[in-house]
């Protein structure tokens, strides 16, 4: 028998004989790279005195991350499947614990964007790379539906719990150990994951698409600076709406491309799956809107009941605890219903917890229904999030898994970028058209963009039951 730890390659599937510490790693991982993604925001001022940043470049220390976490997931995605996943795993964890102790030390603000633009690129490799392992380890049905629920409740809880985790090391520490504890993660996963990861390849290796690889990740950095831009500056700003057009454009380019090419980056047939196209626009959906619901409610808890940061933050620790169950029983009803009627479900129990919000008051007596339905939401969000990443990689062959996954990770990361910028366009036209930013025209925004989420939830709904296939349960991918 061929040990895990050699260098010997092995067709699509390879098992693993420690399935469950492999799973451990791997999800370590994961909610490491998910916990990044905001464990900087509340230390933003800190960092921008310490290290010299202006008030109009501070934002680029979440944007650089951003950019290139999104812009690159989809080429390492296809990467991870022709030249090795676990190869491009251990170069991507390899990656973020240098860039992070590159962070941590960080003097001038060149050297800490430099740090989070490869730790933006570490993420673009890690996360496809270690959800394809997680799926070729586990066959389609329960086994890898639980796997994928636990990934996700991690990853949510990690995005949720992110602001806490970096609020408190900044108090009690210092910001730069919320790139410290990075490089801890990266020498103990890099220690154990060869021990339990095996390398896959295919033993006859297509050659990359180039001309497709630019034009895709060209594009997708374009879309999404573009979006941040949205969010940072309205919807009608120049540079905003010249990066959407130039993004555009090339994506265009890109399936012109792939028509052309002989072994695409993305080949046609995947994107024509219902599975696939449908179930990456359901992903998206629910991502942008609880990501975008929680910076609704931040600046609730803080521009109108005067919370201070560290407590506004710490009122989501609810949210994360309703992740981590949702996680739990999404699994369970993907076996019982399969992924269509699991996400239908999801979707309206997410919609009815969120439209209580729409109610809100000036008083801090709305904290209790607060607290109650973000716990609601996040056991319904995680639902749809385990239904997504189910419904759009089952069905699919082992040799386009990090395809798969790369495609998924993007509608995650793109979900997130969106939703925010969109329910700020909501909140500031009605803000706008009342005339003052006062705290009770803040409350009718938000509680305006809320009803704009919920319904966002509604259409989810509505569109997984008029496009989704109907799966057979239990992870099966046979259509009915």
């Amino acid at each position: 028998m061929t040990r895990l730890d050699s260098p010997a390659v092995a067709p699509y599937p390879v098992p693993t004989r420690r399935p469950g510490l492999a799973l451990a790693v791997l999800l370590t991982a994961s909610f490491t790279l998910a916990v990044d993604f905001s464990i900087l925001t509340v230390a933003l001022p800190v960092i921008g005195r310490d290290v010299g940043f202006g008030l109009d470049t501070l934002q680029w220390i979440t944007t650089s991350f951003a950019l290139c976490a999104a812009g690159f997931t989809l080429l390492f995605g296809r990467i991870a499947d022709l030249f090795g996943r676990r190869r491009l795993f251990l170069a991507g964890i390899a990656l973020l614990g240098v860039s992070s102790l590159v962070g941590g030390l960080a003097i001038a603000p060149g050297m800490l964007i430099a740090a989070r633009v490869a730790q933006g690129l570490a993420t673009a490799a890690v996360v496809p790379a270690a959800l394809s392992l997680l799926t070729t380890a586990f066959p389609e049905g329960p086994a890898r539906d639980r796997a994928l629920g636990l990934n996700g409740a991690l990853m949510a809880a990690g995005f949720t719990t992110g602001a806490i985790v970096g609020g408190l090391l900044t108090d009690l520490l210092s910001w730069r150990w919320a790139f410290f504890v990075n490089v801890v993660v990266a020498v103990a996963v890099l220690a154990l994951a060869p021990l339990v990861l095996a390398e896959s390849r295919p033993p006859r290796r297509p050659r990359l698409d180039l001309p497709g690889s630019v034009t895709v990740t060209a594009g997708l950095l374009a879309i999404v600076y573009g979006l941040t831009a949205a969010g940072e500056h309205g919807w009608t700003d120049r540079r905003a709406l010249a990066a959407l057009a130039v993004g555009a454009v090339l994506l265009v380019a890109f399936g012109a491309v792939e028509r052309r090419v002989d072994a695409p980056l993305v080949p046609a047939a995947v994107l024509r799956r219902p599975t696939v196209r449908w179930g990456n626009l359901l992903g998206l959906l629910a991502f942008a809107t609880e990501t975008s619901l929680v910076f609704l409610l931040t600046l609730y808890l803080q521009s109108v009941l005067g919370f201070p940061p560290l407590v506004a933050g710490g009122s989501f620790a609810v949210l994360g605890v309703g992740t981590v169950l949702g996680g739990m029983l999404g699994p369970r009803l993907v076996t019982a219903w399969g992924g269509r009627r699991t996400i239908v479900a999801g979707f309206l129990a997410q919609a009815a917890a969120t439209a209580p919000l729409c109610l809100l008051g000036p008083d801090r007596g709305w904290m209790a229904v607060l607290l109650v339905t973000t716990f609601l939401g996040g056991v319904a969000n995680l639902v749809v999030i385990v239904g997504f990443m189910v419904t759009a990689t089952s069905g699919l062959p082992d040799g386009e898994q990090g395809l798969a996954t790369g495609i998924a990770t993007l509608s995650q990361q793109v979900g997130i970028t969106v939703g925010t910028p969109v329910m700020s366009a909501v909140l500031a036209a009605v803000v706008h058209g009342l005339g003052t930013e006062g705290a009770g025209a803040v409350l009718r925004g938000v509680t305006t963009a809320v009803g704009v989420n919920a319904g966002l939830c509604l259409l989810g709904a509505g569109l997984a039951a008029l496009l989704l296939p109907r799966l057979q349960p239990a992870g099966r991918a046979t259509v009915d």
